[in-house]
């Protein structure tokens, strides 16, 4: 189980990432664009997921497009689902309380690497031999 202490660490180990504020959540960012971000169901939400809503912190990440999106969504239901208002929109919806700590990294690693510029993205994947 994956904890805020478990993003921050992780998100702020990836280079040129800063953590603000939004809508008094936290929020991971590098180039002045978020890739990971707390993000509590709203009541619209609630209302839509209904019964099925998940209860404990939600994390939003962005995805490099639509298809990684559902690569995603398929590959653990469990763990990353979305909602309507992310309909046409590259991220998904983590249950932070169903994660391990080596998939979100993953996650969170890709979601850098889909809004970090180039140049820094080279470099990262140079010197993690990825």
């Amino acid at each position: 189980m994956a904890t805020w202490n478990d993003v921050r660490r992780i998100a702020l180990s990836l280079p040129g990432t800063s953590e603000e504020s939004s809508r008094e959540h936290a929020a991971w960012l590098v180039n002045k664009k978020f890739f990971v971000w707390e993000r509590p169901l709203r009541k619209s939400d609630l209302a839509v997921l209904g019964n099925k809503a998940p209860k404990g912190p939600i994390l939003g990440i962005r995805t490099a497009d639509l298809e990684m999106k559902d690569v995603l969504l398929a590959s653990d239901p469990k763990v990353f689902f979305t909602i309507p208002h992310f309909d046409g929109y590259p991220a998904v919806l983590v249950r932070l309380d169903k994660i391990g700590t080596k998939k979100l990294k993953d996650a969170i690693v890709e979601a850098w690497l889909a809004r970090a510029g180039k140049r820094a993205v080279a470099e990262y994947l140079r010197e993690s031999g990825r």
